[in-house]
């Protein structure tokens, strides 16, 4: 006969073998879904843009943004996190990229965005590089699942100038 302790122990070892091919089940199940998320950013106003004393320009801009997220969100998906970050090139650095804006979504239910604000964070260049500097607005994601591995994507959004002379 076997005591409790050796009982309990196999007990414990399948309990925790099945939980991890259930983990890994579902894990590879994220495989399957194919997200389509949608996004549109367009700058409604360049509130500030000007030089800063020690010679960084520095820009505040109000910011529509609109994104359906939904299909982002399946049974494993515990949140998401999104940004918005400007990116743009100057001749010191082949990429530049500030985060303007971020959130977090914890559901399904709060996936479509629909927000005016003012950028979250401060757009500055160290240097007088951004007048007249074409930028793109690239909206960032990165689905945290329950179990499994982190997923990361990101939608460029291109075609954005910031005015030549300082306001």
């Amino acid at each position: 006969m076997h005591s409790i302790g050796y009982r309990a122990n196999a007990l414990l070892a399948f309990a925790v073998t099945i939980l991890a091919l259930m983990c890994g089940i579902a894990s590879f199940s994220d495989n399957f879904n194919s997200p389509s998320p949608s996004a549109e950013v367009q700058v409604l106003n360049i509130n500030r843009f000007r030089k800063k004393i020690n010679g960084d320009d520095e820009v505040s801009l109000t910011l529509d943004i609109s994104a359906n997220l939904e299909t982002l969100f399946t049974w494993n998906t515990k949140q998401v996190f999104v940004f918005l970050a400007a990116e743009y090139e100057t001749p010191k650095n082949a990429l530049n990229q500030i985060s303007l804006w971020d959130s977090i979504i914890p559901s399904r239910e709060q996936a479509k965005l629909r927000i005016d604000t003012t950028n979250k964070y401060r757009f500055i260049d160290q240097g007088s590089n951004l007048r007249g500097k074409d930028f793109n607005l690239t909206l960032h994601w990165h689905v945290m699942p329950k179990t499994g591995k982190m997923l990361a994507d990101k939608l460029v959004l291109n075609g954005f100038r910031l005015p030549e002379a300082y306001r």
